[in-house]
């Protein structure tokens, strides 16, 4: 049998190895299972190791808003674009504004129809 892998990198990450580009790639990993808020454990991780890491920020924001926390997803992406404009990453800065744009007008869609 063999593993997904996920289940290869949560072996990793038992077996002592542990840096932004594992954690990285597990978020990405449970996001895909439909699990974000264990995705947006691991991808708290990845940044905690290299806060510069734009992807990152990016799907912490999105596994964020997944999992219901859109006030921390939207400050999310607003560190995430701070972060890829201070590296010169004008295309995941447009990326993210363009998301942070759309969960900002859903939560004021939301707002308006309480």
């Amino acid at each position: 049998m063999s593993l997904s892998i996920r289940d290869r990198l949560e072996r990793l990450l038992a077996s002592g190895k542990d840096n932004a580009l594992l954690r990285f790639s597990l978020g990405s990993a449970w996001l895909k299972a439909g699990e974000p808020a264990t995705a947006a454990a691991h991808l708290e991780r990845a940044l905690e190791h290299d806060p510069g890491y734009s992807a990152a920020w990016k799907l912490y924001a999105k596994a964020l808003a997944d999992s219901g926390r859109r006030d921390a997803a939207i400050a999310a992406y607003g560190r995430g674009i701070d972060v890829a404009a201070a590296k010169g990453d004008k295309q995941a800065a447009k990326e993210m504004q363009v998301l942070l744009r759309r969960l900002e007008k859903g939560a004021a869609g939301e707002s308006r129809s309480v």
